[in-house]
């Protein structure tokens, strides 16, 4: 009876002690690092050969470069920096226009790959076939994915593995939807499969329909901020082709007046971008 007594009190005083300590708070998960969004932008592009690295290293050539020539061209080092840190965000520039093209355009893909989908799945064909058959019938952008996942499938037979893997060769937001859903189906089976992908390609096309719209109207406001940033530069690359208007920006007035329009002009264009940017769907489901 004592022992019963023993255990009861010792059970009792720790939990009086357990409730005077705080559960430590859950981790939060960690945000995307740079070196993963830019890969991500450098696959969307159509440059999955390239690193995060290796663009940093263009970028800081092709700057460098810009600032021996024109520093040399036109006798102003200050002028050869400003152009060479022009030129150093233009491989950046490069990468992220046509990231954002190829997503536009995939905007529209992805209903008719997820209408192909759902014709193969009410054709009888399994979750592997009706994914592996995108390689050959799906539209042209995507083929070459799939039918690496239809190779990747053949030599490992491991469904989630060679989806693991289509990820990572699509890096998009639509595509892990799919991705998941299909993994979903696949490890706890269902018959609403048909009816889940019905649902996702008409959400598909009203998203794209609206934002085609909304990017339209957005356009010319945007390139006329465009010309706006670009058009100081253009009068500083005509001025410097005099000597004498060069050499007025070798002091330390003429730096300083570069080193403020400069900030001023890109603090202007960033607020215009965010101010003006559409909501971009991010990959929670990587």
């Amino acid at each position: 009876m004592s022992v019963v007594l023993g255990l009861a009190l010792g059970a009792g005083l720790l939990l009086a002690w357990s409730a005077f300590w705080v559960p430590a708070p859950r981790r939060q998960p960690r945000p995307e690092c740079w070196h993963t969004r830019m890969q991500d932008t450098l696959i969307q592009a159509g440059a999955a050969g390239v690193t995060p690295a290796g663009l940093a290293l263009t970028a800081t050539g092709l700057g460098l470069l810009t600032v021996v020539l024109t520093g040399g061209l036109t006798g102003s080092w200050a002028i050869g920096l400003a152009f060479g840190a022009i030129a150093a965000r233009g491989p950046f520039a490069l990468v992220h226009h046509r990231a954002n093209r190829r997503r536009a355009s995939m905007r529209d893909v992805w209903p008719e790959v997820v209408d192909h989908l759902a014709s193969g799945i009410r054709a009888g064909l399994s979750l592997p076939e009706a994914v592996a058959q995108l390689g050959e019938r799906g539209p042209e952008v995507v083929r070459a994915p799939f039918k690496a996942f239809a190779e990747d499938h053949r030599a490992s037979g491991k469904f989630a593995q060679s989806l693991d893997l289509l990820k990572v060769r699509l890096a998009d937001p639509v595509a892990d939807r799919i991705v998941e859903a299909l993994r979903i189906t696949r490890e706890v089976g269902g018959t609403d499969v048909g009816r889940l992908l019905r649902t996702l390609s008409e959400f598909l096309r009203e998203d794209a329909r609206t934002r085609g719209e909304l990017e339209a109207r957005q356009s010319w406001t945007v390139n006329a901020a465009r010309l706006a940033v670009a058009a100081p530069w253009i009068v500083l690359a005509l001025l410097s082709t005099r000597g004498a208007n060069a050499s007025a920006f070798n002091s330390a007035t003429g730096g300083m007046v570069l080193l403020l329009g400069g900030a001023a002009i890109g603090v202007a264009y960033r607020l215009m971008v965010r101010l003006g940017r559409l909501p971009v769907e991010q990959r929670v489901l990587r």
